[in-house]
């Protein structure tokens, strides 16, 4: 990665297409496992199905020609497709055409076909690819939305003259229909966020963004070690799910073994086991995964487990609890498991994925600070924060999530764009390569997100005491344009520490207060309570900002008789104990209730709204 004018920059050689770095895999390693998919839908102990580099490119090929007859350069394919190596197919056969390609959901994913049909009526896709298995219901999903995009069967047999081509070799139309010219600057897919705090906004990523990304992930979390294999249970519609494991089996050229989220969420140890078996195996899940694993996997599960050969498990895409880093690493202990090899990071969408990580494998930095003060916006060591006579105040854990790689991180203050010193909160920005160039169709929202600036004199060179930057060049702080991520943090010496949602934070009295922080202290209060099933936020009274927590109650507890009464003193008691705050109201709901992403994040705003609207359903009589 080179330097230029201020700016961070990476190699030409690092920013080529996928589609033409498939096809140099293909040529020069054709029967190297490129790709494994391991279906457990059929066969409860999962039925493994794989892909050489080779016949994979065939497949992209072949279906490439095949879209590429369909529609023309620059419109949309909307990826509706069950977890598999179709998914896959599909996606690199589209960019390989030109098309955009938009990851997407089969339409019967529960509770989510209304933000599909968000998403189709903002991108206007004019093709929709699916599987045959699906496509019964996606042609259900249209019909009823009056969706005229045309259906391409992803895995219909004998087109362009490729009879079961995936399975038994190269497709023999490779050659046929020649790969458009493409460009970094192309826009190769629109990756559309979670919609956890808005409605759902489709990310325009270029073939230079995944390419450079997937260099960025690689050289943090893999330094170029040999012998990997990536194994995910991720969405292939998500963007950490997408990049690491496409991106890193065809850029990186590391094999992938994969399955579907729904199998991991129905028997976690399945996943371990895939850590278990696949040399070297690297992994990465938001945090919510290291706790369900950790609180589901009963001990003879465990047993024939052995975790001594992993060499990496990322743990992002939502806030890092230390707690959890410490439950995991002791659960799993017996079987092998190191804990540096769990490595804290922080990324976004509108990056492509990643922005920072341990650099090295070592155990997970976490500082102690004082809560109160970190409320008011700065991080002081909880061991120091007494005042003279007086006791430490409560810490607080933050985990590091690392240092940038191929980019720049800032701490500003989103009110002046100014840059923050070491030590004190504000919002994270973001410059380099990896950067998306906007919204799909939404030049307001991209200039306020995509084209900040930084205070003009501020645009030099960082000096103490007039704000920190890190990451590449980071002595020759570019002045624009950043990416503002929504996300707030604070450095200390050169890493991020993630605190919050920009949004989401709770102001109460004019302190700062976290909603996953609030959360956290509630669901280990009682055994009635559901694991991460916990939303907290504020709602307008009479005198401020109250405190509202939505909590789910287990179906355990609702078979086995429970008391409300309880149950609710003890929620408040803990966000009391733990955070000086006296909650307004305590819903108890049933399991499910609580609205979630489609990446499984707790959307907060949605069960915002739907509390004013009076939508939650109380179980029991406390409230």
């Amino acid at each position: 990665m080179a330097p230029n004018g201020g700016r961070v920059t990476v190699d030409d050689a690092v920013l080529v297409p996928l589609p033409e770095q498939l096809a140099v895999r293909a040529r020069e390693e054709p029967a190297r496992i490129a790709l494994t998919f391991v279906d457990y839908a059929v066969d409860r102990s999962g039925t493994a199905t794989s892909l050489t580099y080779e016949q994979l490119f065939g497949r992209v090929c072949a279906f490439s020609a095949r879209i590429a007859a369909r529609q023309r350069r620059g419109s949309r394919l909307a990826i509706v497709a069950p977890q598999g190596l179709d998914y896959v197919v599909a996606f690199l056969g589209a960019l390989r055409a030109g098309i955009i390609a938009v990851p997407l959901f089969p339409p019967d994913l529960p509770g989510h076909s209304g933000r599909l049909d968000a998403v189709f009526a903002d991108c206007e896709p004019a093709g929709v690819a699916t599987t045959s298995a699906a496509l019964p219901s996606v042609r259900a999903f249209l019909e009823a939305r009056r969706r005229t995009a045309g259906v391409v069967v992803i895995d219909e047999p004998g087109l362009d003259g490729t009879a079961d081509a995936g399975t038994r070799g190269p497709a023999r139309t490779v050659g046929q229909a020649p790969p458009v010219a493409l460009r970094a600057e192309d826009l190769a897919y629109l990756q559309y966020t979670s919609g956890s705090t808005r409605s759902p906004a489709g990310v325009l990523i270029s073939h230079g963004n995944i390419a450079a990304n997937a260099a960025q992930a690689a050289a943090a979390y893999f330094d170029g070690r040999a012998g990997l294999t990536l194994v995910s249970w991720l969405p292939l519609f998500h963007d950490m799910g997408l990049v690491l494991v496409v991106g890193g089996c065809v850029a990186g050229g590391y094999p992938a073994v994969f399955m579907d989220p729904g199998a991991f969420l129905t028997k976690p140890v399945r996943w371990l086991r895939l850590l278990s078996s696949s040399p070297g195996a690297a992994t990465f899940a938001p945090n919510f995964a290291f706790d369900f694993c950790a609180s589901r996997i009963s001990a003879e599960d465990a047993a024939g487990l052995w975790l001594g050969d992993v060499a990496t498990m990322v743990n992002g895409a939502e806030p890092v609890q230390p707690r959890t880093l410490d439950r995991f690493a002791r659960r799993f202990g017996p079987q092998g498991l190191r804990p540096e090899v769990i490595r804290p990071s922080y990324g976004l969408a509108e990056a492509t994925v990643y922005v920072c990580g341990s650099a090295e494998p070592a155990a997970a930095r976490v500082l102690q600070v004082d809560q109160e003060w970190l409320g008011a916006g700065q991080v002081m060591p909880a061991s120091r924060s007494g005042r003279a006579g007086e006791p430490p105040g409560e810490p607080h854990g933050l985990v590091s999530c690392g240092r940038p790689v191929g980019q720049l991180v800032a701490i500003v203050d989103p009110a002046t764009s100014r840059v923050l010193p070491d030590g004190m909160v504000g919002e994270i920005w973001v410059h380099g390569p990896n950067v998306a160039h906007g919204y799909w169709r939404n030049p307001e929202l991209s200039r306020t997100t995509f084209g900040q600036l930084l205070a003009p004199d501020l645009g030099g060179p960082a000096t103490p005491g007039r704000g920190a930057t890190v990451g590449e060049r980071a002595g020759d702080r570019p002045v624009g344009p950043w990416l503002r991520t929504g996300d707030l943090g604070v450095l200390d010496g050169g890493e991020l520490f993630v605190t919050g949602r920009l949004k989401d934070v709770i102001v109460i009295d004019g302190r700062n207060h976290y909603p996953q922080d609030v959360e956290a202290a509630v669901e280990d209060v009682h055994e009635a309570l559901g694991r991460h099933r916990t939303a907290a936020f504020s709602v307008p009274g009479d005198d401020g900002e109250r405190v509202v927590v939505v909590a789910e109650i287990s179906r355990r507890a609702l078979d086995g008789g429970w008391d409300p009464a309880t149950v609710e003193q003890a929620v408040r008691g803990a966000v009391s104990d733990r955070h000086g705050l006296a909650v307004h109201d305590v819903v108890l709901t049933r399991p499910g209730s609580v609205p979630r992403t489609t990446s499984g994040k707790i959307a907060r705003r949605a069960s915002r709204q739907r509390y004013l609207a009076g939508g939650f359903s109380r179980v029991g009589s406390a409230s």
